[in-house]
């Protein structure tokens, strides 16, 4: 039986070795030589200090975007779990729907929104916004700068991961036994002690799963920031994108970034997990 399910893992094995550990090992000797590869150097890590300020900005957009995930995910993830199935199937159709558009599509929908001359500045002037604002600031304005901004940014963000928040929240929600809050409530707690007590401590996990669900790929996104930042707003996907196929070719500099970010990213991952875990044995108590 054994050898009949390592003979199953095989192929696994195969293919973990090929498209993970080898490429992570390339990576590693790239950031850790230096531009012959010839010689060991840690001079990749120390000349990243030049781009601190794209990864406060690559962290600090992912963070504002997972945050406007959670207060728009877990809402309508519980509103959902506590409808009928038939509001859930329409629910859960109209959330999966824009995924199976491709992702660039979707990006470029926004661009056309949010330009200059695109739908909302032309919705704003057809109502009169503009002429209301120039009468009462004495200013004329044509249109709203949107685009080229760390707010398309992280709206672009939002849209395109705000389905892998609150799938995970809705599965947990769902699943929670109904007699936890039958009992909560025959012991005399009211709706919000119930939901604060007994829903919100037994969904984190949820939580935690969406959480990392949308900002991992937040923070190493290259095509939301290029198009809707109009590469105003460079991300550390963009700056590693720079590195390995932009002018600035210096595939041992971008090894070095990927490595720092894959080691950031691991690091938050553990420490949520951790967190879950913590949360999840003083729910038991």
């Amino acid at each position: 039986m054994k050898r009949k399910l390592s003979l199953f893992a095989l192929p696994y094995a195969v293919w973990l070795a090929l498209l993970v550990v080898i490429p992570l090992v390339i990576m590693a000797v790239y950031a850790f030589t230096d531009s012959d590869s010839s010689a060991a150097t840690l001079e990749n890590f120390t000349d990243m200090g030049v781009y601190a300020s794209v990864f406060v900005r690559s962290f600090r957009l992912a963070a504002i975007a997972t945050l406007i995930c959670l207060l728009i995910g877990y809402p309508a993830a519980y509103f959902m779990a506590g409808e009928g199935p038939g509001f859930q199937r329409v629910a859960l159709a109209l959330i999966m729907l824009p995924m199976w558009m491709n992702f660039l599509l979707r990006t470029y929908s926004w661009m056309s929104i949010l330009e200059n001359n695109g739908l909302l500045n032309q919705l704003f002037q057809k109502i009169g916004l503009f002429s209301l604002i120039a009468s009462v600031s004495g200013q004329e304005i044509e249109s709203f700068q949107m685009l080229r901004t760390p707010g398309a940014v992280a709206l672009g963000m939002v849209y395109n991961y705000l389905p892998f928040m609150i799938l995970p929240i809705y599965s947990v929600i769902l699943k929670l036994d109904k007699n936890l809050l039958e009992a909560a409530r025959d012991l005399g707690a009211n709706s919000a002690q119930v939901f604060l007590r007994v829903i919100l401590p037994l969904s984190l996990p949820g939580v935690l799963s969406g959480v990392t669900m949308v900002f991992v790929p937040s923070v190493s996104t290259f095509a939301i920031s290029r198009l809707l930042g109009g590469g105003t707003q460079m991300m550390l996907g963009d700056l590693i994108e720079q590195q390995f196929l932009g002018g600035a070719y210096n595939p041992h500099l971008g090894a070095a970034i990927s490595m720092v970010m894959m080691v950031i990213v691991v690091l938050c991952m553990a420490l949520m997990n951790h967190f879950g875990e913590g949360e999840e044995q003083a729910v038991m108590l």
